[in-house]
């Protein structure tokens, strides 16, 4: 009798404890899904290389051999559209990563799997949240909105030198931002492929602060070049001729609003000596080192390196028709950089109040 008193007592308390909600457990997914995705782009590159060096010293060391046997044997594929998984891109896990901002993409115009696309990313922001859940992850619905597109995205060459991050990457669509791995892609894969570039890149990451909407895009024209040498003329077709309908690539502006909110950075003032390290270190290993803070882990309150929770609206605008020129010149390079800057302020202009800015909010392009 009392070993079954003692059972309901314990049942009793137990069934009193406070079992967290549904509304707890999600909102934990989505903290530990942003958490292993942060980790995954600041450390799993460094952390594998540290370790495969460790293990040449140990009983260990063939296994870091044969890895590096494996990377000689494989070294062109991330310059040869990689190794996309598309079963990655639905994992669980991107869908408590969208939730946890949360990311939406819209969709303001089609654009037909018979064509080839690059699509600009704007802005950089610090790790490109945006771009990555967009157009990486299957969680924002773009297989739905796109049908028959495969978006991919560029990023660093240099990451895909560094053990199994570069796995990791190229698993998920990401591939240098190299013009020979653009070019494979646009050129040796069919049609139906979206190429999005963060054009930005390191230099508007250091500029990158909450309220700020100024991008570096003026003397960035390569993804143009790139685009007119896969433009929709058909091969051997000249310029004037009507655009091929199973061939070509075409430009496609896409803004990202909210994603400079989503951290708190040290901007140091051009001429100050800090910046003047960040631009040295940016032209040595083609990425800036920021000083930015986010939320901790235990409270959004602390300071810590995960992002804040802020809406991201990611506009996918209209299509920029380029013809297709093998060895542009310098004046159409810049007449279609002039139309697709046009493209982005209609996009950014039509959709600014509509996700969190104020008419007086300009988009500044240096």
């Amino acid at each position: 009798a009392g070993s079954r008193a003692s059972i309901q007592t314990a049942l009793r308390t137990l069934l009193a404890v406070p079992w967290p909600s549904q509304r707890d457990v999600g909102s934990a997914l989505q903290l530990l899904a942003v958490l292993q995705w942060v980790l995954s782009f600041l450390l799993l590159g460094i952390v594998s290389l540290l370790l495969l060096i460790y293990l040449l010293f140990t009983s260990l060391w063939l296994i870091p051999v044969l890895y590096l046997a494996w990377i000689i044997f494989d070294w062109d594929t991330p310059e040869k559209g990689g190794r996309r998984l598309p079963c990655l891109r639905r994992w669980t896990v991107w869908k408590h990563f969208r939730d946890y901002f949360p990311v939406k993409l819209v969709k303001t115009h089609d654009l037909p799997p018979s064509h080839n696309y690059i699509i600009g990313s704007h802005p950089h922001g610090i790790l490109c949240v945006g771009a990555f859940c967009n157009f990486i992850t299957g969680s924002t619905g773009f297989d739905e909105l796109f049908p028959g597109i495969r978006s991919f995205l560029t990023t660093l060459a240099g990451n895909f030198r560094l053990p199994f991050f570069r796995e990791y990457l190229m698993s998920g669509g990401l591939f240098p931002v190299t013009r020979r791995a653009i070019g494979y892609l646009l050129s040796q894969k069919g049609t139906g492929n979206a190429v999005a570039i963060v054009i930005g890149g390191a230099a508007e990451s250091l500029s990158c602060r909450p309220g700020v909407t100024t991008l570096i895009l003026k003397n960035r024209k390569g993804f143009v070049r790139m685009t007119l040498r896969h433009g929709p003329a058909g091969p051997g077709r000249p310029r004037h001729h009507p655009p091929c309908p199973l061939l070509g690539a075409l430009l496609v502006p896409s803004f990202s609003f909210g994603e400079n909110d989503l951290f708190r950075q040290v901007v140091f003032e051009e001429g100050s000596w800090m910046r003047s390290i960040q631009r040295r270190f940016q032209k040595m290993m083609g990425f800036a080192p920021c000083l930015f803070y986010g939320r901790g882990l235990t409270s959004c309150r602390s300071r810590g390196f995960l992002p804040y929770a802020r809406p991201i609206i990611t506009v996918v605008g209209e299509p920029v028709a380029v013809p297709k020129v093998e060895n542009p010149s310098r004046e159409l390079v810049d007449r279609y950089h002039e139309l697709y800057i046009r493209a982005l302020l209609k996009l950014f202009n039509e959709n600014n109040t509509k996700y969190g800015l104020s008419e007086s909010d300009e988009l500044h392009i240096l």
